[in-house]
């Protein structure tokens, strides 16, 4: 039985699983049934699957030890006899189920944690949905793939083709050779050469750090420190249980705003996320008079890099939730983006990585520690845009709605924000502790009505209705 190490990535997602905080992300995928689908549209696929399908890696590999997930020396190995029937589940709302019932479900699925002993993901395909409509619920420990590779693999489980009706699910498509990028020896030889580009990165990181220590001593600076954030209910100790509310908004509406605002389509996303949660504190009577500070995940890999494991760096940026006017917000969002990417230019990717490291080590100290929710946190909230993909996608004739992201609410984190562009449209999912944050649903409302002030704001018009189901708070 083959068997692959951890990477530091995957092993401090396993440190961070505890009992609150699990380690998952998962997504939701709504679909409209084609013109000619049955009542029992989904039984066939569940026949199929019970007649025995071959899982592919990553979707068969576990944990050496199950039972001490925390071991230093834990790595993959292959599961010699998967069991479909406890990954793939069937599930029913009362028909006609609404999105209210639907995120309900989902939620409580979210909840719970993977199961160690298996490899850690499971499936859920949700009948009952209104119009005949059904969705897919998929989650996966973190420390086995990260959101880059999900994406790839959804890619490739869909079909830009409706009449494509024989597609497997992503779990039994084995691995696309054509996406393995060719990787040429050096001269030097692959450990010497390994050594050197890791030595050329600790150079280049060395000097960006220079170059932030110097600029965070000058009076006035954009460039957001490691110890900027404010303390905030946000960034409190978090239950077990989540709350999860979705939105969907037409993607080109929001590029032209950021064009209008001389930004680009990320500033966009943060400036109207610092709208909603300053609207959202301001209820509760808790914002910060600071800015919160947002951690950005930024994907390093190359093109072709066919994913697997995690590799991501990250950036610190202001949601300018200390400024009421909403051209004001996007200004200081902006200018605290571009002074971040500024140190990041010409840093090679294992440069980014091993600055991004560097940067986030508090964070990751005050989770093994115990000590993340009690003391001040290093960043707010986490917001992630993941692109998808650009062409309408169906799964056996069933067109793919819209692709919301679930994330990892975490001790010292009790809110993630992560959106998903697909088809021409940008979707939205918010995951958080349903006893730390109350009334979280509200942020969908506040978020569709921060983007219509922006764009009025700048005199961009707002767009058509999305052509797609539109999802509602859950």
């Amino acid at each position: 039985m083959s068997a692959r190490r951890l990477t530091p990535n995957d092993m401090l997602f396993l440190l961070s699983e505890s009992r609150e905080t699990m380690m998952h992300v998962g997504g939701l995928l709504p679909f409209t049934p084609p013109p000619d689908a049955p009542p029992d549209f989904l039984r066939p696929l569940i026949d199929e699957l019970r007649d025995g399908v071959e899982l592919h890696p990553p979707w068969n590999l576990k944990l050496s030890q199950p039972t001490v997930i925390k071991s230093p020396v834990q790595s993959w190995i292959e599961d010699p006899a998967p069991d479909i029937e406890y990954h793939v589940r069937r599930s029913a709302l009362p028909s006609p189920g609404d999105e209210r019932e639907l995120g309900v479900l989902v939620s409580r699925l979210h909840g719970t944690d993977v199961d160690f002993h298996h490899p850690p993901w499971e499936t859920h395909l949700i009948e009952g949905l209104e119009g005949g409509r059904f969705a897919i619920y998929t989650k996966v420990h973190h420390s086995l793939i990260d959101g880059f590779t999900a994406m790839r693999l959804l890619q490739r489980s869909l079909s830009t083709d409706p009449d494509d009706r024989d597609r497997p699910l992503f779990f039994a498509l084995p691995r696309d050779p054509s996406s393995r990028a060719v990787r040429r020896p050096s001269k030097g030889g692959g450990f010497l050469d390994a050594l050197r580009v890791q030595f050329e990165a600790a150079r280049d990181v060395a000097s960006v750090v220079r170059d932030i220590v110097r600029t965070l001593r000058e009076p006035a600076h954009d460039i957001v420190g490691p110890l900027e954030a404010p303390m905030c209910i946000l960034n409190g100790r978090i239950g077990r249980n989540r709350r999860f509310a979705t939105q969907q908004y037409d993607l080109e509406h929001l590029k032209a705003i950021a064009k209008a605002g001389g930004g680009k389509l990320n500033d966009v996303v943060l400036a109207i996320t610092g709208a909603t949660l300053r609207r959202f504190l301001l209820e509760l009577g808790a914002l910060p008079s600071r800015p919160l500070i947002a951690m950005i995940p930024v994907n390093v890999r190359p093109k072709d890099d066919p994913g697997g494991g995690n590799a991501v760096g990250s950036m610190l940026a202001s949601l300018g939730t200390d400024v009421a006017d909403p051209v004001g917000r996007l200004e200081a969002v902006m200018a605290s983006t571009r002074a971040a990417k500024n140190h990041l230019e010409g840093m090679s990717r294992n440069a980014i990585v091993q600055l991004s490291a560097l940067m986030l080590l508090p964070s990751g100290l005050q989770q093994i520690s115990g000590t993340s929710g009690r003391i001040r946190p290093q960043f707010n909230v986490v917001i992630s845009n993941v692109p998808g993909p650009e062409r309408p996608l169906y799964f056996r004739g069933a067109r793919l709605e819209a692709v919301y992201p679930l994330s990892i609410p975490i001790h010292g984190q009790a809110l993630n924000i992560t959106c998903q562009s697909y088809a021409g449209t940008l979707s939205f999912g918010f995951t958080g502790c349903r006893d730390t944050l109350p009334h979280l649903q509200h942020l969908a409302v506040y978020m569709g009505e921060a983007l219509d002030e922006l764009g009025a704001a700048l005199g961009v018009d707002a767009p058509p209705a999305v052509t797609s189901q539109t999802p509602a708070t859950h």
